[in-house]
């Protein structure tokens, strides 16, 4: 796959990747294995590409067990927070033996500030439901917009997510690298009508998982987690992303 630092640049890595999505999509269809497929893609192509991307940036504060972030509001595509639904249900009894009921948090943590905007959400304090002691407990399939945050400073995190006010140094790599996958993946699925917006991630998949069939439904053009919609994205077209990080 052609990459970011390649002569051709980001703008051709999209549009491959913006391909190999959209070919996925052809030959699956209306089934909704697609969502594991696209999925894949986009996790394969953040992986596989951020460690050239960020070659030359400092050494990064983040480790497995840091979840100074993860107070955030996480943004997510329909696919991932799907993929989560389903690691979250077919997981369910095993995390019950260990006395962790994975569908009470998501929803309590969806009612309680999946409505809250960036900055309210982050004063809130309020953790990710998929945090156990301090890990996440669906770190191999988190979403892009995990992967995508990075931090230079742990001691700058932990300052932000106890009230303060200062600037978190952050890796502009990572940032632009996961812009450029979400963008792709949001390009292809408009394409072909399916809903191709960006969610908030407790309320999608407490949708998911209270929906009958929610994977079909997306998977044929519907749009069952409307409801956790986030406004700020709602509507954008996702090239202008591309048409920003390449100066056009």
């Amino acid at each position: 796959m052609q990459t970011t630092d390649s002569p051709k640049g980001p703008e051709a890595f999209f549009q491959e990747l913006r391909s190999a999505f959209g070919q996925t999509l052809t030959h699956f269809g209306e089934r909704p294995e697609s969502i594991g497929a696209l999925c894949s893609i986009a996790f394969d192509a953040f992986e596989t590409n951020i460690d050239a991307q960020a070659q030359d940036a400092p050494q990064l504060a983040c480790r497995g067990d840091c979840p100074a972030c993860c107070c955030l509001r996480v943004t997510v595509t329909a696919p991932e927070a799907l993929l989560l639904a389903r690691f979250v249900s077919v997981n369910a009894q095993a995390f019950a033996a260990r006395d962790v009921d994975l569908v009470a948090r998501i929803t309590a943590v969806a009612s309680s500030v999946g409505s809250l905007a960036e900055t309210e959400r982050m004063a809130a304090g309020r953790s990710c439901a998929m945090l156990e002691a301090g890990f996440c407990l669906a770190y191999k399939l988190r979403p892009l917009a995990c992967r995508g945050h990075a931090s230079f400073d742990a001691q700058a995190c932990a300052a932000a997510t106890a009230g303060q006010n200062v600037d978190v140094p952050v890796s502009t790599e990572h940032i632009l690298l996961r812009g450029l996958v979400q963008s792709a993946m949001m390009a292809a699925m408009h394409e072909v009508g399916l809903a191709s917006g960006l969610y908030e991630l407790h309320g999608a998949v407490a949708l998911a998982l209270t929906t009958p069939d929610a994977p079909q439904i997306w998977a044929r053009r519907g749009d069952p987690l409307v409801k956790a919609k986030v406004a700020d994205f709602d509507g954008q077209d996702p090239t202008v992303f591309v048409a920003a990080a390449t100066g056009r």
